[in-house]
């Protein structure tokens, strides 16, 4: 008997009982057995904050982010292995695309957001706040990973990137997870964490792997942990009711099923490219996956003036799917993932039934190719149709998870947007319209309910993702019924993951304890010139003091004609009546240019090159006859690494540029940025 493992405390373990069978959703064959009984959930709690979380923590953001992209190379090396297993859960190559190579994509994606990040295990968060006038004590925001474990209860339809869209985040974040996935489809997800644990990527207790109903894995947490849900509404409540929970007031995030909605645009009528492009958007949210995504298209709204049209279109379109064993050429729709899937399917179908009428797939039963009907988990697509949307009550509260959705008219776009809201929130919807007009008035109104809205038209088809693709920098969430919470978002998303904690303070302290220069803290003079100083050299607040210079007109004509720049300002004074100016002013670009020349330490040392700006502010005019002089001071270090071996190891520097004149005013203020050299350039430097 093949019997899943549990990854618990760094060991492959097995629970008591025979386990649950899990079938391949095709065949109907027994496949594996899950079971988690007996298994010691507690430990696996100490072992991640005790282990895990420490070792995770003791990293940067710069070395997590690259932990990840590791990761992700070399689960994406052994991609086929997983669709190999991917099989029998009833899923396309197509279907499967999304979960495995989609969950990887989330670690790569996060692991580029390293270059966001400082390089330290913690961040900031926001800018510094005054709170003194003598400019003697200010507060920040501390970002610091929290101590206790990311736990994340999943759903089945996604056993891979359920799993993987999460961990990167808490990962990149610095704290340790326990996964729980679905158990029908958790063959998959071991089988990703096997490769997972055998890579020897992550630090022990990163990551733990719960198969099997473990129903008391809320049992152990507190006020440390995080916890996540993706599934049903109803499953998601018991949860966050669990006493632990309230107790400890433990952070809980649901992202729950939802009746999404797809809009077809007032102008959108047949014949035009945004017609066809519904049809085949809302084909295609039906039969993906079997319609067994969270964010699959549960309501079809259009005007109503187009409802046979859309009908006859959709009806053509959902008879060319072939159903049937994803591994025989020319299937485009798979199974469910079980029998008793489409047992609940049909259930709820029946409810709504109760109230529109069945257009297509009324049979419930498909014409399958290469598999047996009567033991794999095969549904047809269903349409629905319902004439008053307003009346209805089923078609906006009940979610049949598979390949069925309602359409429904409606008169005007602001009704569309109603009518969408009935389903008391989502995760997404999605209009398709070449009125932009129509589009802005739609999205503006309809925002508060849902938590994604895609604007589908000619123009973004090509590379548009579709309705139903969440995208790991943007929120993955919803209000209402969809769970209220959300996942993923980039820095928003690992931001959950980590304590906010507002720190007050000499800005010295908070430099010292941010390891980010602060307004107002010590700025030591260096010697020798900070563009002397290799990467490794360079302190925080370390700072050169330039000579000065005085602004002439000549400069400013010169300048003027350098860089072609003749505003009117700068060359000529008898336009200057009306304005702030008192007379000609110096160009601020020749501030900032000028300040660049009185900074730079001009001999070959290790400052590579100059890598941007990443801000710039001129505060106060110049005038010919004042004179200014510079402060440069580092601001901040991230390390880079290494592309190839042959590659010079370096790092980013950020600076803060303070122009003041002879009246101690500051006139400019920069932040750049450049690349220095480190004076480590062994093989084993970053």
């Amino acid at each position: 008997m093949n019997k899943l493992g549990n990854l618990l405390s760094n060991t492959w373990v097995h629970g008591d009982s025979e386990g649950t069978p899990l079938y391949n959703a095709i065949s109907g064959e027994v496949i594996a057995h899950a079971d988690s009984s007996g298994v010691d959930l507690e430990s696996a709690y100490v072992y991640a904050r005790e282990v895990g979380g420490p070792a995770l923590r003791s990293m940067t953001f710069q070395q997590r982010g690259r932990m990840l992209k590791r990761l992700a190379l070399h689960l994406h090396g052994m991609k086929e292995d997983f669709y190999n297993v991917s099989w029998a859960t009833g899923a396309t190559r197509a279907d499967s695309w999304i979960d495995i190579e989609g969950g990887i994509g989330n670690l790569f994606a996060n692991a580029s957001l390293r270059r966001k990040l400082p390089d330290t295990p913690f961040a900031t968060d926001g800018d510094f706040v005054p709170l003194g006038r003598e400019g003697t004590f200010g507060g920040h925001h501390l970002l610091v990973p929290k101590q206790g474990v990311a736990v994340h209860i999943n759903a089945f339809n996604f056993p891979v990137w359920g799993m993987l869209e999460k961990v990167a985040v808490n990962w990149l974040a610095g704290v340790p997870a326990i996964v729980k996935p679905a158990t029908v489809t958790s063959f998959l997800t071991e089988a990703v964490v096997a490769a997972i644990h055998d890579s020897g990527i992550l630090p022990p207790g990163a990551l733990q792997l719960v198969c099997g109903s473990a129903r008391n894995i809320l049992d152990f947490v507190d006020e440390r942990d995080v916890v996540t849900f993706t599934g049903s509404a109803a499953t998601g409540k018991k949860l966050k009711a669990n006493p632990r929970m309230t107790e400890y007031a433990v952070p809980f995030n649901m992202e729950a099923d939802s009746l999404n909605s797809a809009i077809l645009g007032p102008d959108a009528v047949p014949g035009t490219p945004e017609f066809d492009l519904f049809i085949k958007e809302v084909r295609k949210e039906m039969t993906v996956k079997c319609g067994q995504k969270c964010t699959a298209v549960r309501r079809i709204f259009v005007p109503a003036h187009a409802m046979d049209a859309v009908q006859d279109a959709l009806v053509a379109q959902l008879g060319k799917t072939t159903i049937g064993d994803p591994q025989v050429d020319g299937v485009r729709m798979g199974a469910l993932v079980g029998r008793a899937q489409c047992d609940d399917v049909l259930e709820q179908v029946a409810r709504i039934e109760a109230e529109a009428e069945c257009v297509f797939g009324g049979t419930k039963k498909a014409e399958v190719v290469g598999a047996n009907p009567e033991v794999g988990a095969f549904l047809p697509p269903m349409l629905m149709r319902h004439e008053r949307p307003h009346d209805a009550t089923a078609v906006h509260d009940v979610e049949a998870f598979g390949p069925v959705s309602t359409l429904m008219p409606y008169q005007e776009l602001e009704e569309a947007v109603a009518l969408a809201a009935k389903g008391k929130g989502s995760l997404c919807c999605s209009i398709t319209t070449f009125d932009r007009q129509a589009a802005a008035t739609f999205v503006r109104e309809a925002a508060p309910m849902h938590g994604r809205i895609l604007v589908l038209d000619r123009e973004c088809a090509k590379e548009s993702t579709g309705h139903g693709s969440p995208m790991p920098l943007l929120v993955h969430g919803g209000p209402g019924r969809a769970g209220g919470g959300e996942e993923m978002g980039g820095l928003r998303g690992i931001k959950h993951y980590m304590q906010r904690t507002a720190i007050q303070g000499h800005p010295t302290t908070l430099s010292a304890i941010t390891q980010q220069y602060q307004p107002g803290a010590a700025r030591p003079e260096s010697e020798p010139h900070v563009f002397r100083k290799h990467f490794e050299e360079l302190e925080v607040g370390d700072t050169v003091t330039t000579a000065r210079h005085t602004v002439t007109e000549a400069d400013i004509v010169n300048f003027a004609n350098v860089s072609g720049d003749h505003f009117y300002a700068h060359v000529d004074e008898t336009s200057l009546d009306g304005t702030m100016f008192e007379g000609r002013v110096a160009h601020g670009y020749y501030i900032l240019s000028k300040a660049a020349g009185l900074f730079v330490e001009p001999r070959k040392g290790p400052v590579l090159l100059n890598y941007g700006i990443d801000e710039c502010r001129f505060t106060k005019p110049v005038y010919p006859g004042t004179t200014i002089g510079v402060k440069l001071t580092v601001v901040e270090k991230i390390a880079q690494e290494r592309r190839e071996p042959e590659d010079v190891a370096k790092g980013i520097v950020r600076y803060r540029v303070e122009v003041d004149d002879h009246e101690g005013d500051v006139v400019a203020i920069a932040t750049i940025l450049t690349m220095v050299k480190k004076l480590d350039q062994g093989p084993d430097a970053l």
